[in-house]
């Protein structure tokens, strides 16, 4: 495979991994089509490393909202080998409060996306990826209790 084919192969997962928060059912399999069994992925509040349990941790989150998007820049890859690369993006999620959420309707936040991939035997994997907020506006997600 040569670099080219393998950078779109890797930002592509990152797409997919973003499309998939807002509108694909996030099972086990969506799970393993993205991400290493020992992957971690870091968000500023929360953490879930393995891919076991992934799917699941992910809904839970994405519950505190009605509807989600996500818009990502092209991810900037760089091998680091034959089997790993590292990858970089910019990205603008806006959350949907539930309709009879008080305060904002809206949460809206920028960050910056940093991962990391490896070869396997099924095709290149996400081993980690994690969000560092660069700015926000809006009313952040609500505590479960409180929705």
């Amino acid at each position: 495979m040569n670099s080219v084919t393998a950078k779109a192969e890797i930002g592509g997962l990152l797409d997919r991994y973003l499309l998939g928060l807002d509108d694909e059912k996030l099972d086990d399999d969506w799970a393993r089509a993205l991400f290493t069994d020992d992957a971690r992925v870091e968000f500023p509040m929360a953490r879930h490393e393995g891919v076991g349990g992934l799917a699941d941790w992910h809904r839970r989150a994405l519950d505190a909202f009605a509807r989600t998007q996500h818009l990502n820049s092209p991810a900037v890859v760089d091998l680091t080998g034959d089997e790993r690369a590292v990858l970089r993006a910019n990205l603008v999620s806006t959350h949907v409060h539930h309709p009879d959420a008080p305060g904002d309707p809206l949460f809206v936040s920028g960050t910056l996306v940093r991962g990391a991939a490896r070869r396997t035997g099924a095709g290149w994997r996400l081993t980690e990826l994690s969000f560092q907020l660069v700015w926000s506006t809006g009313s952040p997600p609500r505590p479960a209790g409180a929705r």
